[in-house]
């Protein structure tokens, strides 16, 4: 059963007089919209945003309601800057001539430091509407004056403002709006100047802490956040306080979301003092691009951070991407090959490292580069004559470079050319006396060619350059343990190399042999299965080895 209709029911949608609905809310949203400004009652406020938003509804090309709606919403703390001024170009494209509506875009554009943006909009304003230009003059004039306080004071700028001041204060007879407005923005620009000699005093004499408390006073004062926090930030890093500064650089970034200047801050931070923090990076480079900031550099820092969070394809991407904006830069192609070997894609990461060896930026540089790609000769592709021809490159581009002749000792062993790694160990240990690394290489090919004493003396001095150096524990253990069976050294040895590394295979393993020859069963069957657990989690040796020298401690 259908009820009959009312007064308040329409049969169609041409009954309903939406433009007279839409301009019904507009009258209610101004009222509360004053009140609020008169009060400063949240409750007006929120009977005025709803207003507004009702407008909208009955009529999408009311420029006024985006506009007002903007500032409130702003107020409210429930819209960031880039979406008010959206919202204000929302107005802009609907009213083109509406000179309140580029008024208030300049505003919000102003706050975000898009200075130029913002002069656009408040000269468009004043030639729409000449004779009541006075708030667009005046808000030129403090527009000049933020940006002087910026970043620094030039003759075009101070002039300008001066012009604006004036020829905004003689129209304001003309403009009475401008009457709230005068008074608002010489309040705002004598409260900002205060604290800021304010701040800059303590500052000047050292007293850090007064200079944070003012500023942080100024902030709530004034409501320039982003300013005043920033400040709190600088201080705390002269004071090295870096969790401290981070904290203040995002409290300013809650006010503008993409400030590049803080938000190259916070990466720059968290990269140096909270490396594990990779995701708050991220998310600063991200928004860098997102304000059109199509920086080479921001992708290749984003490359790096994947890399660390072994996100391999996002960073092979960003590398191609910073390859995009600088297609010849060799560091790029370097660190695009790293990303590429850790992803299994050898053959394209050759290429890269040959593009930036050819490059050759810096002789030093290029020969890690020549060092990396012999070892992907090497390992990967069993190129022993290309790895070869590449370390020699690189001692030539760095003849003082030790890594690249413990990487030329490797290829020799691999080689069985155990005379040859011998001499290459040597002359990295000439080079650098002070890396242990070339002392145990050198002493394990010095114990393949039966040079027992001569073994023993590299692995103590690796062991006096390094006492934690827990690999060179384990192999003195298996010279004491196999080639000169004393056993007593050999066993206080390879626990040492476990105490350092709790999960070495290796020690374990020779433990266990130690321990069978001892004809300790037990406790050799129990360093036999922790080394064929761990085996089983990272394949250093073979498991089947293990296996049976496990079994074998129990046959009958």
């Amino acid at each position: 059963m259908f009820e009959e209709k009312t007064n308040n029911t329409f049969e169609t949608a041409e009954e309903f007089d939406f433009d007279s609905m839409a301009q019904n809310y507009m009258e209610f949203a101004r009222k509360y919209h004053e009140q609020y400004l008169i009060k400063g009652n949240l409750s007006d406020l929120d009977n005025a945003v709803d207003n507004y938003i009702d407008a909208i509804k009955f009529n999408p090309n009311i420029a006024e309601a985006y506009y007002r709606l903007a500032t409130l919403l702003w107020d409210k703390g429930e819209i960031n800057l880039s979406s008010a001024i959206e919202q204000c170009k929302s107005a802009v494209n609907i009213s083109p001539d509406n000179p309140n509506a580029r008024i208030y875009a300049g505003f919000f554009l102003e706050m975000a430091k898009k200075y130029d943006e913002a002069e656009n909009e408040f000269k468009e304003a004043i030639r729409l509407n000449p004779l009541k230009a006075a708030r667009s003059r005046l808000s030129l004039a403090s527009l000049y004056i933020d940006k002087m306080h910026d970043t620094s004071i030039n003759a075009k700028d101070f002039s300008q403002s001066l012009y604006y001041l004036l020829s905004g204060s003689l129209s304001i007879a003309l403009d009475a709006p401008s009457l709230k407005m005068l008074y608002k923005t010489i309040s705002k620009n004598i409260s900002l100047m205060f604290y800021d000699i304010a701040g800059k005093l303590l500052e000047k004499t050292k007293n850090y802490s007064m200079a944070v408390k003012t500023y942080d006073i100024a902030a709530n004062a004034t409501g320039r956040n982003e300013i005043y926090y920033s400040k709190i930030g600088d201080i705390n890093i002269k004071e090295e306080n870096p969790e401290t500064a981070r904290n203040a650089y995002l409290k300013a970034l809650e006010t503008n979301p993409l400030n590049k200047e803080l938000l190259l801050k916070v990466a720059t931070l968290t990269q140096v003092y909270f490396e594990h923090d990779i995701d708050t990076a991220i998310d600063c480079y991200s928004k860098l691009l997102e304000t059109g900031n199509e920086n080479a550099g921001i992708y290749y820092e984003l490359g790096h951070l994947y890399l660390k969070k072994e996100d391999f394809i996002n960073s092979i991407n960003a590398f191609k991407l910073a390859l995009e904006q600088d297609s010849e830069n060799p560091f790029y192609h370097n660190a695009l090959a790293y990303a590429l070997i850790r992803a299994e894609q050898y053959e394209e990461a050759c290429e890269h490292y040959k593009f930036a060896i050819d490059k050759n930026p810096d002789p030093e540089w290029t020969a890690i580069v020549c060092q990396a790609l012999a070892s992907l000769y090497s390992r990967v592709f069993d190129d022993v004559d290309s790895a070869m021809d590449l370390l020699k490159t690189a001692i030539m581009l760095d003849e003082n470079n030790d890594e690249v002749y413990i990487e030329l000792g490797d290829i020799y062993m691999d080689c069985d050319d155990t005379d040859s790694a011998i001499k290459a160990y040597c002359e990295a240990i000439k080079l650098n006396p002070q890396n242990p690394v070339s002392y145990n290489k050198c002493a394990m090919a010095l114990w393949q060619k039966n040079y027992i004493e001569e073994a023993i003396i590299a692995y103590h001095k690796a062991l006096g350059i390094d006492p934690d150096y827990y690999a060179a524990y384990n192999n003195l253990g298996v010279i004491y343990l196999d080639g000169i069976r004393n056993l007593k050294e050999a066993k206080k040895l390879f626990k040492t190399a476990i105490s350092l590394k709790n999960d070495y295979t290796m020690a374990y393993f020779n433990l266990g042999r130690l321990l069978d020859m001892e004809e300790s069963k037990v406790e050799a069957a129990k360093c036999y299965q922790t080394a064929l657990d761990l085996n089983e989690k990272n394949p250093e040796l073979d498991s089947e080895d293990i296996r049976n020298r496990l079994f074998k401690l129990f046959e009958v």
